[in-house]
Protein backbone atom coordinates (compact mmCIF):
# COMPACT_ATOMS: atom_id res chain seq x y z
CA UNK A 1 0.00 0.00 0.00
CA UNK A 2 1.11 3.08 -0.91
CA UNK A 3 1.67 6.21 1.49
CA UNK A 4 -0.90 9.31 0.74
CA UNK A 5 2.00 11.54 0.05
CA UNK A 6 3.19 8.97 -2.97
CA UNK A 7 -0.37 9.21 -4.37
CA UNK A 8 -0.10 13.30 -4.06
CA UNK A 9 3.02 13.30 -5.68
CA UNK A 10 2.36 10.62 -8.46
CA UNK A 11 -1.32 12.53 -9.08
CA UNK A 12 0.88 15.77 -9.48
CA UNK A 13 3.32 14.43 -11.73
CA UNK A 14 0.63 13.02 -13.83
CA UNK A 15 -1.07 16.38 -14.30
CA UNK A 16 1.74 18.07 -15.14
CA UNK A 17 2.26 15.96 -17.62
CA UNK A 18 -1.35 15.45 -19.02
CA UNK A 19 -2.03 19.22 -19.39
CA UNK A 20 1.21 21.22 -18.36
CA UNK A 21 -1.48 23.27 -16.11
CA UNK A 22 -0.85 24.41 -12.48
CA UNK A 23 -4.44 24.63 -12.08
CA UNK A 24 -5.75 21.36 -10.79
CA UNK A 25 -8.97 20.42 -12.82
CA UNK A 26 -11.35 19.11 -10.27
CA UNK A 27 -13.01 16.12 -12.72
CA UNK A 28 -9.30 15.43 -13.42
CA UNK A 29 -8.75 14.51 -9.97
CA UNK A 30 -11.88 13.08 -9.06
CA UNK A 31 -11.11 10.62 -11.74
CA UNK A 32 -7.78 9.70 -10.35
CA UNK A 33 -9.06 9.72 -6.88
CA UNK A 34 -11.38 6.87 -8.00
CA UNK A 35 -9.27 5.04 -10.66
CA UNK A 36 -5.48 5.03 -8.96
CA UNK A 37 -7.32 3.09 -5.59
CA UNK A 38 -7.01 6.45 -3.35
CA UNK A 39 -10.66 6.18 -1.83
CA UNK A 40 -9.68 2.39 -1.13
CA UNK A 41 -6.53 3.15 0.62
CA UNK A 42 -7.78 6.09 2.75
CA UNK A 43 -11.67 5.54 3.33
CA UNK A 44 -11.52 8.67 5.72
CA UNK A 45 -9.51 11.32 3.22
CA UNK A 46 -12.49 13.35 1.45
CA UNK A 47 -12.39 14.00 -2.34
CA UNK A 48 -11.92 17.95 -1.45
CA UNK A 49 -8.73 17.02 0.83
CA UNK A 50 -7.21 14.99 -1.62
CA UNK A 51 -7.89 18.08 -4.26
CA UNK A 52 -6.36 20.20 -2.01
CA UNK A 53 -2.98 18.31 -1.44
CA UNK A 54 -2.10 17.89 -5.00
CA UNK A 55 -3.04 21.74 -5.96
CA UNK A 56 -0.63 22.50 -3.24
CA UNK A 57 2.02 19.79 -5.24
CA UNK A 58 1.26 21.54 -7.90
CA UNK A 59 2.42 24.88 -6.94
CA UNK A 60 5.30 24.27 -5.20
CA UNK A 61 6.44 21.90 -8.56
CA UNK A 62 5.93 24.77 -10.45
CA UNK A 63 7.61 27.40 -8.15
CA UNK A 64 10.88 24.29 -8.17
CA UNK A 65 10.91 24.92 -11.82
CA UNK A 66 10.30 28.59 -12.22
CA UNK A 67 13.30 29.10 -9.81
CA UNK A 68 15.70 26.29 -11.80
CA UNK A 69 15.19 28.08 -14.97
CA UNK A 70 15.67 31.61 -13.99
CA UNK A 71 19.12 30.00 -12.36
CA UNK A 72 19.51 28.90 -15.76
CA UNK A 73 18.96 31.73 -17.78
CA UNK A 74 21.56 33.80 -14.97
CA UNK A 75 23.99 31.53 -15.95
CA UNK A 76 23.82 31.61 -19.42
CA UNK A 77 23.43 35.54 -19.26
CA UNK A 78 26.70 35.98 -16.90
CA UNK A 79 28.52 33.49 -18.98
CA UNK A 80 27.76 35.76 -22.20
CA UNK A 81 28.73 38.45 -19.90
CA UNK A 82 32.51 36.71 -19.17
CA UNK A 83 33.05 36.22 -23.54
CA UNK A 84 32.37 39.86 -24.23
CA UNK A 85 34.32 41.37 -21.63
CA UNK A 86 37.15 38.80 -23.26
Amino acid sequence: MRKLSEYVELAATEYLRETGKVELDARWSAAFYQDQGVLDAFPLLDLVAFHALVQKALIVKAERANKQARRHIERVMDSAKRRRRR
